[in-house]
């Protein structure tokens, strides 16, 4: 063998060498969950839960790190831009498609500049009204916004939220002509809806049932294909429009180019933590759905969301601000 082919060789094993190390100790040092909420709400409760059950599995802390600003699009910057390593993952959600949809100039793209390795949930939301609205059932709600006379509202998160867009669903499919009032979080708009400052919302479902079940708003339907167990006495909107459905979704991904080996390991440790019994019963009294699925069925689920948002926008006319 002659001096450079031998120094070829060598330089050769020492790449495939360093490619392999980080992940036969993987993980050595804590990782980092940028998680595209504010503390307290549904995604961050489902960031700390997920990151609690990996830093037992995996015997390596996992810290959650809150990105709030600008519906999570500093939250996707800042992982489409971290090295692959396993070491930066990203609290996904359906938020992150809409975003997509309403901005073609984003710093990325929403799935080529990512890697997904599993849905976590799925979960619909609740249309609400506050208990003096005339509506008691969701054939009467129905009718009673297509009949309204002066300017009927609905409120939401924001610009763009699950809640706006289910709200212009609703517009097109009911035949109404309802105004988005948007709110910067759920938490402001659902006070105001307690007030009596507008006249519906389609809030999430953790923040929405607690709310109906202490008398303090009435739930009329959920968006979800059909009813969930956790309120099953509400039916879903689909009953009374059939088609309906605005479903929101949640999931962990890294940046683009992540190794097969470290995507292959975190989503294994995802489908075990989905399996535990107060995992599941904790996601399935939330509202939620537990899934757990391959890296390539979430890169699929992602593309045709971001189809069925990019379609409803266009439909809709909504625009990102």
């Amino acid at each position: 063998m002659t001096l450079r082919a031998l120094v070829a060789l060598t330089l050769a094993a020492a790449a495939v060498a360093a490619q392999a190390q980080p992940q036969d100790d993987y993980p050595s040092r804590p990782i980092r969950l940028i998680t595209p909420a504010a503390p307290g709400g549904t995604t961050d409760i489902l960031a700390r839960l997920t990151a609690a059950k990996l830093t037992e599995s995996m015997r390596q802390q996992v810290l959650v790190d809150n990105r709030a600003s600008a519906s999570g699009i500093n939250a996707g910057e800042i992982t489409a831009r971290a090295a692959p390593d396993g070491y930066t993952l990203f609290l996904v959600y359906h938020q992150h498609t809409i975003n997509a949809a309403l901005n073609s100039k984003l710093p990325y793209h929403p799935v080529d500049d990512f890697t997904p390795i599993s849905q976590l949930t799925t979960a619909g939301l609740m249309l609400v009204v506050n208990p003096s609205s005339p509506p008691r059932t969701a054939k009467e709600f129905v009718e009673w916004t297509r009949g309204f006379k002066g300017g009927l509202n609905f409120g939401s998160a924001g610009i763009g939220s699950g809640g706006h867009l289910a709200g212009e669903l609703f517009n097109l499919m009911a035949g109404v002509k309802g105004q988005h009032i948007p709110y910067k979080g759920s938490g402001p708009a659902l006070a105001d809806l307690l007030g009596g400052q507008y006249h519906y919302n389609f809030a999430g479902m953790q923040a929405a049932q607690n709310l109906v079940r202490a008398g303090k708003l009435r739930g009329l339907a959920v968006t979800n294909p059909k009813r969930v167990p956790a309120m099953p006495d509400i039916p879903a909107m689909a009953e009374v429009i059939p088609g309906f459905e605005v479903v929101g979704w949640y999931g962990i991904a890294g940046p683009a180019r992540m190794p097969k080996a470290l995507v292959s390991r975190l989503n294994t440790e995802l489908l075990n933590m989905l399996r535990l019994p107060d995992v599941r019963e904790r996601i399935i009294n939330d509202g939620s759905e537990p899934i757990g699925n391959s890296p390539e069925a979430f890169r699929a689920m992602m593309r045709e969301d971001l189809a069925k948002w990019a379609k409803l926008v266009k439909l809709s006319g909504a625009k990102f601000n």
